[in-house]
Order: C-alpha cells, then sequence, then structure tokens
C-alpha cells in the first residue's frame, strides 16, 4: 500500500472539528442560473478557500455544476462561522442544499445539540467520519489509520446516535477509511461487525469508494451482501500511483459500481478529493463534474 501524504493529519484534524474558519462577506443573493447541476461536493476538497471567504466558494461550486454538498466544517454551533440558518439561507440563495455534514466531534453528551443546529441548517445526514470518542487513531510515523477499543464498543456509540438521529428525523451514517476493510489480527473486519450489529433503522453507511479501493476491498461485494445499507458515496479516484485523483483520471471502475447503485442502497454521492497534488482544487472539481457527466452519474 501507498503511504499517505503528511497533509492527511490535517484532514483528520478538520474531520474531527478541532479547526474552524471565519466568514468572509459576499454581495451574492440571488439563485444562480446553472446548467448540467448535478451530483454533490464534499466541501472539504475545497478547505482553504472555504476557509478564507465561504459564501464566494459556494457560489463557485454552483457555478461548476454541483447541486448539492456536504459540510466538513462545524465548531462552537456554527458551520463555516455561520449560523445554521445563515449557513442555510446563504445554500438557499445560490441554489444549493447542504444533504450532509461530517461530524466526527460528536460524543454522547452533545449529540443532541448537533442534531439540533443541523436541522437548523436543512441538513439530512448526520454522518460520522472517523470512530468518535477518542477511539480514532492516527500514527504520523507511518501514516496509518486505525482505531482503539473495540468494533463492539463502536457498535453500541453508533446505535446510541443512530436511535437519537432517527427520533428528530435525520439519518445516520458511518463513513469509512481503509482499516475498517482490513482484518484484525483474529480476523476480525471492523465494517462487517458494524454492518451486522448496527440497528438499520437507525445506521446505514457512506461509502468512500477510493478507501475502499486502498484497503485492496470489492464494493460490488459488500453491495451484495448487504444490499441497502450504503446510503451516501464518496467518488473519488485513484491514479497509477494510488493517490488521489479527479474523477473519470484515474483507475477505480466507476462504471461497474454505478451500474449496482440499486443494489448498494445509494440515495446521493458526492465527489471528494483529499489532496489535488498541486492541482487547483476548484479545477480538480470541475473536471470531477465533468467526469460525473461521462460516467453517466445522474
Amino acid at each position: 500500500m501507498k503511504k499517505i501524504t503528511h497533509s492527511l493529519a490535517i484532514f483528520l484534524a478538520l474531520a474531527l472539528g478541532l479547526l474552524s474558519c471565519s466568514p468572509s462577506p459576499s454581495s451574492e443573493e440571488n439563485v444562480l442560473e446553472t446548467t448540467n447541476q448535478l451530483g454533490g461536493l464534499a466541501l472539504y476538497t475545497l478547505r482553504d478557500s472555504m476557509a478564507i471567504n465561504p459564501k464566494a466558494t459556494l457560489k463557485a461550486v454552483a457555478e461548476a455544476g454541483y447541486a448539492y454538498v456536504e459540510s466538513a466544517d462545524y465548531a462552537d454551533g456554527k458551520f463555516y462561522g455561520m449560523t445554521p440558518a445563515e449557513f442555510k439561507s446563504t445554500l438557499d440563495s445560490l441554489g444549493l442544499t447542504a444533504i450532509s455534514a461530517h461530524m466526527g466531534m460528536v460524543t454522547l453528551e452533545n449529540a443532541d445539540q448537533l442534531i439540533a443546529d443541523l436541522k437548523s441548517a436543512g441538513i439530512t445526514y448526520f454522518v460520522i467520519p472517523v470512530p468518535p470518542m477518542g477511539m480514532f487513531t492516527f500514527d504520523p510515523a507511518t501514516q496509518t489509520l486505525g482505531m482503539k477499543g473495540t468494533a463492539e464498543e463502536l457498535v453500541s456509540i453508533m446505535n446510541t446516535i443512530g436511535e437519537k438521529c432517527h427520533a428528530a428525523g435525520l439519518k445516520l451514517l458511518y463513513h469509512n477509511h481503509d482499516f475498517e476493510f482490513k482484518p484484525l489480527a483474529d480476523g476480525t473486519i471492523i465494517e462487517e461487525v458494524l454492518l451486522e450489529k448496527c440497528n438499520p433503522a437507525w445506521v446505514n453507511f457512506q461509502m468512500d469508494l477510493y478507501w475502499v479501493t486502498k484497503a485492496e476491498a470489492n464494493a460490488l461485494t459488500y453491495f451484495e451482501k448487504y444490499p441497502g445499507r450504503f446510503k451516501a458515496w464518496h467518488v473519488k479516484d485513484m491514479d497509477q500511483e494510488g493517490k488521489f485523483a479527479p474523477v473519470g483520471t484515474g483507475t477505480i471502475d466507476f462504471k461497474s459500481i454505478l451500474a449496482q447503485k440499486e443494489k448498494s442502497g445509494m440515495e446521493f454521492y458526492l465527489v471528494e478529493q483529499d489532496q489535488t497534488f498541486g492541482l487547483d482544487p476548484m479545477e480538480a472539481i470541475k473536471i470531477s463534474h465533468k467526469g460525473l457527466i461521462d460516467l453517466g452519474f445522474d
């Protein structure tokens, strides 16, 4: 397996809600006229520009043709420095919808407040991007992602938060990286324990197609074994060196995966590219949007 670059540490901090941004003003007031508007974008891809001027960046996302977004920044009750109501209003003015949010900072104690803020922002899917509450591990020396504690403990946390989300009218998803698909020393595969023991009425999954591939697992095998459980996809490609790449420019067989979208249970999908390796992130999302169209996403 190729090593993950050190900048992934920044990703982990953001995913856990350790960093926050302040908004810059924008004069945009009207819904944009866009063409070929389809699919979603995980805003983590544009984290740098979202930190400088989130409103202008969101305008550019709409102009690039995306229909909805996933938040990756929440701190002190705000999304990208905006109150939930302001965040929703900004998106409404641009013809965008926040469909989901990565909320890695969730605990059993703050879950109710986070749920309330997602509802106020008009967000439907509460996504837990890594094992929460101190269970997630990252070794900077080896660039290795992992988890401490047991899969059963993670199941308990997911079911508890999932029940809260369900009662509030939200949907809880768990987002994978590679380690959840790799057998532990005793043969346990964390993702399979979650799929088998989390209540499907409360907890489902956001499959990151890059990380599944990185783990040398097969998305189609999981769709067949656990049909209907993968309500969302992160769509990102992998180049010949194993690095993140714009959709349609790499080696992942998205057409075969897309052919099984109904079996998977996919309700929405989001382009994401954790790192762009010298390519401007805004240009990367435009290339990926064209890739979505060429591959037949709708």
